[in-house]
């Protein structure tokens, strides 16, 4: 771990439409967290709060303590505040937590969430966003997404999906979604989670939001050739126009992602110009933006991400020795100009 996120409190955003499981998946974490306390933060009571056979209720305070030691509020103000009391009550040791894991409610847009740990210096001081992790109910899914563009974001946000009550249909439903999901998010892992069963290493330290992480800890980004990702810039076609999956929606999600690479560097400068000027007009479309890139004048890749307007980039691991240097960069977001966008990046390499 690097010495700066040293001492931070790892932040998890979970979120998932209303029956999609958190509550199930949060019960069975907080139970099998061997000798991890966690707080848990749920963002304004939704139609599924933790039961409150595992609180106990301090009806003074909008701060729970449950049974296992583990600490739970219900907010309906201000995310940041909570944020910040929480860890103010850690530093008097007033509360012993190890991390958080922050329940949004079935329709959130997690963007706002996220942007949280980035705006407030208080708030980056005290935390480390880790991941934000989305749920998705393998029987209403295909509806939720078809009729709710939350539930769209709410892929394309994720940094690893689970799929719930697969068990209740199909493998071919099962593998059509997952070919669906890949399509909105290639960078994503996508997991089943039976009645709330994951591993907690698929959970907790994913490290989606670290810049200074080691790029190992995201070994599908950047694979050469993402199974869903035909869109070297030799081809206009958009996504799986001639991908022959058996499970081919017939729905085209507004929804998207799509891969810029290059091996020539870019220029800094234009290359912040440019982005600078993206994000100001399509920053709410702007889902998440990740990238490792080939700088003219650095002998270090950069990390690159952003979450709608904020975007934000560090030194990452210098480049080896006989290591082609290349750029590449992901965009997930709704209805993005695609071409605008590629021919933009193009225009910024040196």
């Amino acid at each position: 771990m690097n010495s700066s996120t040293k001492g931070l409190i790892p932040a998890t955003i979970l979120t998932g439409f209303l029956g999609s499981g958190k509550t199930t998946l949060l019960k069975r974490v907080l139970t099998e967290a061997h000798g991890q306390k966690i707080a848990v933060i749920e963002n304004e009571f939704g139609e599924e709060t933790i039961d409150t056979d595992i609180l106990r209720v301090d009806s003074e305070e909008q701060i729970i303590q449950m049974n296992n030691g583990c600490v739970c509020c219900t907010i309906r103000e201000d995310l940041r505040t909570t944020l910040s009391d929480l860890a103010a009550k850690r530093r008097k040791g007033e509360l012993q937590f190890d991390r958080v894991i922050i329940e949004t409610t079935g329709l959130a847009d997690p963007g706002p969430v996220a942007q949280t740990f980035f705006m407030d210096d208080e708030i980056a001081e005290s935390y480390l966003l880790d991941s934000i992790l989305t749920l998705v109910d393998a029987k209403h899914a295909e509806e939720q997404l078809n009729s709710r563009q939350e539930a769209r974001r709410q892929i394309g946000f994720a940094d690893q999906i689970f799929i719930s009550k697969s068990d209740l249909v199909d493998d071919a439903s099962v593998a059509a979604l997952t070919h669906r999901i890949k399509h909105m998010n290639p960078r994503a892992p996508v997991h089943k989670a039976h009645f709330g069963e994951a591993p907690l290493n698929q959970i907790f330290d994913l490290r989606g939001f670290n810049l200074n992480a080691k790029l190992e800890i995201d070994p599908d980004f950047l694979k050469v050739d993402e199974p869903h990702d035909h869109d070297h810039h030799d081809h206009d076609h958009e996504h799986g126009e001639h991908c022959n999956h058996p499970h081919h929606h017939a729905h085209e999600d507004d929804v998207k992602s799509f891969v810029f690479r290059s091996d020539r560097a870019f220029n800094p400068a234009k290359l912040e110009d440019f982005l600078g000027a993206i994000v100001q007009v399509y920053g709410p479309k702007m889902l998440r933006y990740k990238g490792v890139l080939y700088m003219k004048g650095s002998d270090k890749k950069v990390i690159f991400q952003g979450v709608h307007q904020l975007m934000g980039s560090d030194l990452g691991p210098k480049w080896m020795p006989g290591e082609k240097k290349a750029s590449k960069m992901v965009f997930i977001g709704i209805d993005l100009p695609k071409e605008i966008l590629l021919q933009g990046m193009e225009g910024c390499l040196v």
